[in-house]
């Protein structure tokens, strides 16, 4: 363990200057990480400090801080809205704040962290150093939506082999018997499917632990995992269902929050090196583990038995009604005690009364159908984490693998479950008017395939109407709603920085083969720095985004700036490796509103020729200002849009010397104004970097200032070619 340091109460400029680290992250991981780095090193250096920034942004963590940084700092400034490991940092003062914080009171911060409290590793000193600068309203909110997208991220690999594995061997070693689609046991089919079922039977566990988390750290991981593990095995409190995918994220939630009260209990010095690994962890687990079975469990399996008494004095009713009522409950919770009260009931009447789960066969696909659906429809509402699920959720839904859509439903429940279970209750309206039988207690598409279903016509009509209706009302909800991800993780992240990025995210598809690496000048006659850059791009990413008031801002290449960019006109005046270029340099826009700035920014970029519908992209990039702000403050704006009105990556600038109106942060109207257009395929991180640099060199005050004060498009050409 290192020891604290105790800087001197006169450090700065006119004392011995501090040696600080900070991290900055987001949870886009764009354009405020790199901008709150840029302001920190600045404020440090102006100061009379030494700092190094690691950036933990989309494209990785570059500028690592090291071991030997961490034993030679004095203090440790952590600007982020996302988790960072802290556990490097013990023994050293270290500040917690928004990474808002990082951009608007740098100088603020650095005081600050000269008195912040020692972080010991339980994770409290820490965050009392956060409370003086910490951004706001949303503080809470945020910290919810992060452990819950840490749930579900970790959660969907299991989810994808679980469910993909249980399906292949199902498709290829499974027969159709009375009991459903059986794998003989001596079958290599069978070993196939137990592994994806211990994926599956995995899943729960990793949400709930994984949620805890990130709200707890390392110590709140066991009792969330046994939590999870409880809420999936009803036989523990004697219901034949779990909770599922909603008793995990309640698990999660109280696990993280339990431990979180445990760490704040004072304790004997002795006992606390014990504390993280031994004490809480036993003492959180079997305290969430007999309230969960003794507390909760007895609630879950009276629902479960109270919901099959019920359907039980239903089948005398209208089959529409019935099945309606069937489908509301399979596309409820997708495997929890709701999904298993439906599919029991219809499984028991299977050799008595074979329509009953014929209902429930046709809604069981459509929530994953569905949802996989919606990511081919509008893929630009979903990550590329999320693209991925969605195809596999289209598989798993053909085998009728409900579970397939629980990722959609854990990341947005409010707008995914309603879809959800209007497309369940559909497919199962037209089943059961139809009268479709299902003659093995399984559902899907593959059950009709192997001939296990009567009426498998109007099976198929009930699927594929039930399948279109979930897509588009999830499609609607999500519009309605803001969008998609990153749109949410607005609205969670409480704090105005991440109000700006909302959508940067839609550009993380990975970059296709041969494209492009950012070398500053481009293919400018430029120096031998960036030729390397081009011929090695995986050496350029760590220059890319590493900051150090210490060091020379452009990584020791300070001389040969001023060369490149002037090569820059000479090459054709190509800048951002040939994205922005002469054809795009406007010197004043006519526009002062935003909204026709954007159409006169989509003009300016339509004159290249890789523009193939103005008015589309014209609406994507209004569509993008829908989910938050594109002004960054400091007087700029970045509006950008990913889409296939667009024919290769494009980049414009124009400067609005009255300033136009775009809602920033910070009140300051936008005159500088960039737009980036990328078409579907292109989107990678290559347009992560445009937006890191830009954003990291649009900090310098100075820079601006060059930029605003150029005469004309070359001179603005020289200025943005200085861009690397």
């Amino acid at each position: 363990m290192t020891s604290p340091a105790d800087p001197p109460n006169d450090a700065g400029a006119s004392g011995p200057g501090l040696k600080l680290l900070a991290v900055t992250a987001c949870p886009t991981g764009i354009a405020h990480t790199y901008m709150a780095a840029e302001k920190l090193a600045q404020a440090a250096e102006s100061l009379g400090h030494s700092m190094k920034v690691e950036t933990q942004g989309s494209i990785g963590a570059e500028n690592v801080l090291s071991d030997n940084d961490v034993s030679q700092a004095d203090g440790v400034i952590i600007a982020a809205d996302k988790d960072v490991d802290r556990s490097r940092f013990i023994g050293k003062r270290v500040l917690v704040v928004a990474v808002a914080d990082g951009i608007h009171r740098p100088e603020r911060l650095i005081e600050q962290v000269r008195n912040a409290p020692v972080y010991q590793g339980d994770g409290h000193e820490a965050e009392r150093g956060a409370a003086p600068a910490a951004s706001g309203g949303g503080k809470g909110r945020s910290v919810t939506y992060k452990a819950l997208m840490n749930g579900v991220s970790y959660m969907i690999p299991f989810v994808v082999v679980g469910g993909l594995l249980i399906a292949v061997s199902l498709a290829l070693g499974g027969d159709t018997t009375s009991k459903g689609i059986v794998i003989p046991d001596d079958s290599f089919w069978k070993t196939v499917n137990d592994i994806g079922s211990i994926g599956f039977e995995l899943m729960i566990p990793a949400l709930s632990g994984y949620i805890a988390y990130a709200i707890a750290d390392r110590p709140a991981l066991v009792p969330g995992m046994v939590g999870g593990w409880i809420a999936a095995h009803g036989e523990l409190y004697d219901s034949e269902a779990g909770a599922g995918f909603i008793g995990a994220i309640v698990t999660g939630f109280l696990a993280g929050y339990l431990v979180l009260w445990i760490k704040r209990v004072k304790v004997p010095k002795f006992v606390q090196p014990i504390m993280p690994i031994i004490v809480i962890p036993i003492v959180a687990t079997s305290a969430l583990g007999l309230f969960f079975i003794h507390v909760l469990g007895e609630p879950i399996s009276w629902v479960f038995e109270r919901l099959t008494d019920w359907l039980g004095g239903l089948t005398g009713t209208s089959a529409a009604l019935l099945g309606i009522i069937l489908g509301l409950m399979i596309a409820f919770d997708m495997g929890g005690p709701v999904n298993k009260t439906a599919f029991l009931f219809g499984a028991g009447l299977v050799s008595k009364n074979p329509e009953v789960m014929g209902a429930c066969a046709a809604a069981i696909p459509v929530p994953p159908l569905g949802q996989g659906l919606a990511t081919l429809l509008r893929r630009r509402m979903f990550d590329d984490q999320e693209r991925e699920t969605g195809l596999a959720a289209l598989f798993m839904g053909f085998f009728g693998i409900t579970e397939g859509a629980i990722p959609f439903a854990a990341a947005r429940p409010a707008r995914v479950i309603p879809a959800n279970m209007l497309g369940g209750a559909v497919a199962g309206a037209i089943a059961g008017v139809a009268s479709v039988e299902d003659n093995v207690p399984h559902g899907g598409p593959i059950v009709a395939v192997l001939g296990a279903v009567g009426g498998v016509p109007m099976f198929f009509v009930a699927v594929v109407v039930g399948t279109a209706v979930t897509a588009l009302v999830t499609i609607a909800l999500m519009s309605v709603g803001g969008g998609g991800r990153g749109a949410d993780a607005d609205a969670g992240a409480g704090g105005v920085a991440e109000a700006a990025v909302a959508g940067e995210a839609a550009f993380s598809a990975p970059s296709p083969a041969g494209a492009p690496v950012l070398a500053g000048v481009g293919s400018g006659g430029g120096t031998g720095a960036a030729s390397a850059a081009v011929a090695a791009p995986d050496a350029t990413a760590p220059k890319a985004a590493s900051v150090s008031a210490a060091e020379p801002r452009d990584g020791g290449k300070a001389e040969a700036a001023p060369e490149a960019a002037e090569a820059a006109p000479e090459a054709g005046g190509k800048v951002l490796s040939g994205y922005l270029t002469e054809q795009t340099v406007r010197e004043r826009l006519a526009a002062d509103g935003k909204d026709a700035a954007i159409r006169e920014m989509a003009e300016l970029l339509a004159a290249t020729g890789k523009v193939a519908d103005t008015a589309e992209l014209v609406r994507a990039a209004f569509a993008r200002e829908d989910q938050g702000t594109t002004g960054l403050g400091e007087e700029i704006a970045i509006p950008h849009a990913k889409t296939d009105a667009v024919t290769a990556p494009v980049v414009g600038f124009a400067r609005s010397p009255e300033g136009i109106e775009w809602g920033a942060p910070d009140g300051t109207k936008a005159r500088l104004v960039f737009m980036i257009a990328v078409p579907e395929a292109a989107a990678g991180d290559e347009h992560l970097r445009i937006l890191a640099l830009l954003s990291r060199k649009l900090m310098g005050a100075e820079f601006r200032e060059r930029l605003l004060g150029a005469a004309d498009v070359g001179a603005i050409l020289r200025v943005l070619g200085e861009i690397e």
